[in-house]
């Protein structure tokens, strides 16, 4: 059982979020951002659906958060995204000064880690959280897209 307002239960909202993309056909990434342990955004991928290889659902969360918050920067939020951000995902965080990160699963090919992006220096970083539930829903959406093809 998840316990309010601890990582577990945050990721799973994330993870709701994934499942959304999910059934529109979007790479499943879900985000929610919180400040105070109250969710402000909640978004996921839709690059397919805007024809937008920006909008990824941290950019998505980054963009509803401010415009929440009235103001480009999110100190005191914490981001919690299913999916190891990629580069570009992780220079927005950067300008957005986030406080926190928190991602499910890994992305030894893409994510920002492997890219050597840097974070803003006071910006915290904790991955690992419910990954095997941020990665099966990943490989359910890839293995479905090839046995399409």
């Amino acid at each position: 059982m998840l316990e309010p307002f601890d990582d577990a239960y945050f990721m799973s909202k994330a993870i709701q979020e994934a499942e959304t993309a999910f059934k529109k056909d979007e790479i499943p990434v879900g985000a929610v951002i919180t400040v105070e342990n109250r969710i402000i955004a909640r978004a996921h991928n839709l690059t397919e659906q805007l024809h937008d290889v920006t909008a990824h659902a941290e950019m998505q969360a980054i963009t509803a958060a401010a415009n929440f918050l009235g103001g480009k920067y999110l100190k005191g939020c914490t981001l919690y995204v299913t999916l190891e951000p990629c580069q570009m995902c992780a220079g927005a965080l950067f300008w957005s000064q986030i406080d926190n990160i928190i991602y499910g699963a890994s992305d030894p090919k893409r994510g920002f880690t492997m890219m050597q992006t840097q974070l803003h220096p006071k910006t915290k970083v904790k991955s690992g959280i419910l990954a095997d539930k941020c990665e099966r829903l990943l490989t359910q959406f890839f293995i479905q897209k090839r046995n399409l093809n």
